[in-house]
């Protein structure tokens, strides 16, 4: 099987759909024995992230123009007219176009995965350019695709709110367990340092949509709480993750309005201590990142909008309790134990933060390790490319559709 994998960017510059597409290309690819073509559009990061997705070789294509119109005459030809299929994770740009030609050229199959690009808030960020897009051709690619990729029921209602008929296969995004030492991950709440300080983690885009000026808030108004009590640790809340449209600078300021110890710091967290109360983080990848999900003791995701948050997967994966909004699209942690539910409200989050706090080290640890069993049972990258590779073959091969797949 021979198939092309579209992408607006093959680097970390898409944040968590880069991540979520490189692992399950090369999964498809190294366990499942599917022939990939990685496409996408150049940027900064194009030539140092290369080498993450060996042995795959991604083209990257040239932009023309502006970035955020992702146009190059250089891609269409790149697309190889003798694959079987295309997989599109494409959302407003040209490669959209790019993918509706190649399926309307070629009369070949086309499976496109929105990534939650069209849930109400997404559709309502930037709307006009996507009514634009849509007018012009992300429409037609949409109801061109022989089926649509949902990463949970959510975005299957999303897609029908659409107006969309297509086929639907719900195929979550999934995660590496890591091999860190297990006993090291069951037991860091168990014994905190003398003097330490837990920490709160929030890993990801520093962007509107996750919900961070809230966040701070009731983080706020927690600590002030917790201050007023001598049964509890103190907790510091880490944000880590590259800043978009400025948004770390309207965090920094209003943690100057409400009075809160922030510093801004980008190392290794081996052998450093602040007595800040909010550490913004910067970009983390690689060792670094891994230093993070190690270290912490809770992970907090308040987002807005999500398609399914490969970020809270991970925290998951490595043990670790998680508060989150129902926006995360992911009822299996609430069903589990595995998470504290929180709506989007400053209010509700300082009570989720509150729960939090008030808890004792084994009830957080044993909700991290309730969260790494749903993981291991539902959320690796093994089995979603087994899932993908059963849909690639239906969409080939016609016959009964595979379980994940709803066709009404």
């Amino acid at each position: 099987m021979h198939t092309i994998c579209l992408l607006e960017s093959v680097s970390r510059a898409d944040g968590g759909i880069f991540e979520a597409e490189l692992a399950l290309q090369r999964e498809l690819h190294l366990g499942q024995g599917v022939n990939i073509d990685v496409v996408g559009m150049e940027d900064r990061f194009s030539s140092e992230d290369a080498s993450r997705w060996l042995p795959l070789k991604p083209r990257v294509i040239k932009v023309r123009g502006p970035g955020a119109l992702g146009y190059s005459p250089d891609l269409f030809p790149a697309l190889d007219s003798k694959a079987d299929l295309l997989y599109a994770a494409t959302l407003w740009k040209y490669p959209s176009w790019a993918a509706l030609q190649w399926a309307e050229r070629t009369g070949k199959s086309m499976i496109v995965a929105p990534h939650g690009s069209l849930d109400s808030w997404a559709l309502s960020n930037a709307a006009w350019k996507k009514r634009i897009a849509s007018v012009l051709f992300k429409g037609r690619q949409l109801r061109r695709a022989a089926c649509l990729r949902a990463l949970c029921q959510s975005e299957v209602e999303s897609f029908r709110k659409y107006g969309l008929t297509n086929p639907i296969a719900v195929i979550p995004n999934g995660v590496e367990l890591p091999e860190a030492d297990l006993t090291k991950l069951e037991t860091r709440n168990l014994k905190p340092e003398i003097g330490g300080r837990k920490t709160l983690l929030f890993l990801g885009r520093i962007h509107p949509k996750k919900g961070l000026p809230n966040l701070i808030r009731a983080f706020k108004k927690a600590l002030d709480s917790r201050l007023l009590s001598l049964d509890s640790a103190p907790w510091q809340l880490v944000i880590a993750g590259w800043d978009q449209v400025g948004h770390e600078r309207e965090l920094m300021e209003l943690c100057e309005e409400l009075g809160i110890r922030v510093e801004r710091r980008q190392s290794s967290v081996e052998g450093q201590q602040s007595d800040a109360d909010i550490l913004l983080w910067g970009p983390s990848f690689g060792k670094d990142k891994e230093d993070l999900l190690c270290s912490a003791d809770a992970f907090i995701l308040p987002s807005l909008s999500e398609g399914l948050p490969m970020s809270v997967l991970e925290a998951w994966a490595y043990g670790l309790p998680v508060v989150m909004t129902p926006e995360c699209n992911l009822p299996e942690g609430f069903a589990a134990d595995a998470a504290i539910r929180i709506e989007t409200d400053a209010e509700s989050i300082a009570l989720g933060l509150d729960a939090l706090f008030t808890m004792s080290d084994e009830d957080r640890c044993s909700m991290g390790q309730r969260g790494r069993v749903l993981v291991k049972e539902r959320f690796t990258w093994q089995t979603v490319a087994r899932q993908m590779r059963e849909v690639y073959d239906w969409m080939l091969g016609g016959g009964e559709a595979p379980s994940s797949v709803i066709m009404e």
